[in-house]
């Protein structure tokens, strides 16, 4: 099982900010974008 610092920083992301939304917004990504990254993570 690998995981790339994407990935990683995504997870962390989402947990500290409580939802996908706001984790988007401090990633700079869209939502659909960081949903697909969380998918990615989960499919491993």
């Amino acid at each position: 099982m690998t995981f790339d610092l994407r990935q990683l920083r995504a997870f962390t992301t989402i947990v500290a900010c409580g939802s996908l939304g706001r984790a988007a917004d401090a990633l700079h990504v869209t939502q659909p974008a960081l949903s697909r990254i969380l998918k990615r993570l989960e499919d491993q």
